[in-house]
């Protein structure tokens, strides 16, 4: 007589298996994101100390996240130019949260990043912006800050994840503070470093978001803001790409003056003094 499982037998096994992956996998996924922001904050570590030794050696001045001429047509520098000698890796810049982002090379390149820096830190010597006052699409100053103009540099945040795509409206390199909300009563308005960026868990340059009212955004309701009917280059939002849920869940890391890196959610960073964005 031969020996066989039996139909049954080899039921009760698939089911068995099936019932382990679905337990497993989610855990399996879980400790994959877990790896990947814990990845994503140590890159973050070594681009603030990058730009502690380029300040050191710019006498205490922020490396320019656009660096203009006074000839408009001339090709911007962009950071990653000024910073990549000091870090020598073309995949620090990059978000492990996004495989099809690329290091950006120079200002052609500036859209497939997916590590942004504050267009705060910009120098256009053709510029109107008034520091303390400056407009929603700034992208620089008529000079170029320094770490002495970032006065709490514990809370000015610098470098953070964003949103990336070849030829699309996202502007991977940078994220610009003066296009978010503003605080319209109360203490908070009289304080113009409260101001924020546009920040979500979602990709608000092609998709609906919730997100505090932001001068470029239309408010769709629900809580909801559309901001994707802007302009190219109207928008360079901060996007949470960790732990993603699409209600303001996910996480980014973020640089600070002083060279630390933390992770929060866009739900915390949406708050007014949270994380001061706009330093000048």
């Amino acid at each position: 007589m031969r020996r066989a499982f039996t139909l049954i037998e080899l039921l009760v096994v698939i089911a068995i298996i099936a019932i382990l992956a679905a337990i497993l996998f989610p855990v399996f996924a879980q400790a994959k994101e877990a790896a990947k922001k814990t990845r994503a904050l140590a890159q973050m570590k070594q681009l603030g100390l990058s730009l502690m030794i380029y300040s050191g050696d710019h006498d205490d001045y922020f490396v320019p996240a656009s660096g203009r001429t006074t000839n408009p047509a001339d090709t911007p520098v962009i950071w990653t130019q000024g910073l990549q000698p000091y870090v020598k890796n073309n995949d620090i810049f990059i978000s492990p949260a996004a495989s099809d982002s690329t290091y950006a090379t120079d200002w052609n390149a500036r859209r497939n990043q997916s590590v942004g820096y504050s267009d705060a830190t910009g120098v256009d010597p053709n510029s109107t912006a008034v520091m303390g006052a400056a407009g929603p699409g700034t992208e620089g100053f008529t000079s170029a800050a320094s770490f002495s103009q970032a006065e709490e540099s514990a809370r000015t945040g610098l470098i953070v994840t964003t949103p990336n795509s070849v030829g699309g409206k996202e502007r991977g390199y940078v994220f610009n503070p003066y296009n978010g909300a503003t605080p319209t009563a109360g203490t908070a308005a009289e304080n113009y470093a409260n101001g924020l960026p546009l920040i979500s868990d979602v990709n608000v340059c092609t998709t609906a978001g919730p997100m505090p009212i932001g001068t470029p955004c239309t408010n769709v309701g629900g809580g909801m803001f559309n901001c994707s009917g802007n302009a190219p280059g109207a928008l360079k939002p901060v996007f949470a790409r960790f732990s993603v849920t699409g209600k303001g869940e996910g996480q980014t890391p973020v640089v600070f003056a002083d060279g630390h890196a933390k992770s929060y959610s866009a739900n915390s960073l949406n708050t007014f003094g949270k994380v001061i964005w706009r330093f000048r």
